[in-house]
């Protein structure tokens, strides 16, 4: 399977802007023969919780058909990061398109002490089969704690998808824990940052793949937009950098 990665620089709170920045990011995802791509955490409003309340949605939003039809039409897999509304509250959720089925959501289960104020747990682990293959969503904070991924072993993990925004701090503590949870379980690791200034903080990129035995195995830059697609079966790297000002990526207002 070729899973694919990406790095981008989301525009603050505008999901619509930011839906055809997916949409480009998963056209170059397809014609790199990708069967899935995943996006970072927050990824179609970006990493912004004073304004999650005003931008909560659920997963059969109208807005993102257009998300659900390209799935279909190129046979891919797309995760993205979205705050969902619940009965009592809002969710930092991934939102998983697959072709000719349903939608999912997965809602990060362990939230950090900063988000408390603004978003509850979710309940339940999803798994994402795709080509046969068992791959474990772990949403930002949760996915530097021992236990999720542990918990994403027992159930059959074959790839372990961290959905991040984090800082320099946040990233350098990844460096360290992703590459011993891939070996330790003798999963892959994938992931997938956001650049550019978040809440209160500034998001740092370096999305990056570790093998099953915890070796880097791709990598990107603090700077740009791009994809990575790694191939479970043969390990190899398949990189597409995209810089940030590129005409692609710019928001028509």
């Amino acid at each position: 399977m070729n899973i694919a990665i990406a790095q981008i620089k989301p525009f603050k709170g505008a999901i619509s802007a930011n839906i055809e920045k997916h949409i480009k990011c998963i056209e170059i995802a397809v014609s790199l023969n990708s069967n899935a791509i995943f996006f970072p955490e927050l990824s179609l409003t970006g990493y912004e919780p004073e304004l999650a309340k005003d931008l909560a949605t659920h997963q059969n939003d109208n807005r993102f058909d257009q998300l659900q039809e390209i799935s279909t039409l190129k046979n891919i897999t797309i995760g993205v990061g979205v705050p969902t509304k619940t009965e009592n509250g809002i969710q930092i959720s991934m939102i998983v398109f697959r072709p000719d089925q349903e939608r999912l959501s997965y809602s990060k289960q362990q939230l950090h002490e900063d988000e408390l104020p603004y978003f509850e747990n979710g309940n339940k682990q999803l798994i994402i089969e795709v080509e046969n293959q068992k791959i474990i969503p772990a949403i930002c904070y949760e996915s530097l704690q021992t236990q999720h991924a542990e918990k994403a072993s027992k159930l059959g993990g074959e790839i372990y998808l961290a959905s991040v925004a984090k800082s320099q701090n946040g990233v350098e503590k990844g460096f360290k824990h992703y590459p011993e949870v891939a070996e330790k379980y003798a999963i892959p690791v994938l992931m997938a940052n956001c650049i550019g200034e978040c809440d209160n903080f500034v998001s740092v990129g370096f999305s990056s793949v570790w093998t099953k035995e915890g070796q880097l195995a791709g990598q990107l830059d603090n700077k740009n937009e791009g994809i990575i697609v790694f191939n479970t079966v043969t390990e190899e790297i398949t990189k597409q950098m995209i810089p940030t000002q590129s005409n692609m990526f710019e928001h028509q207002r």
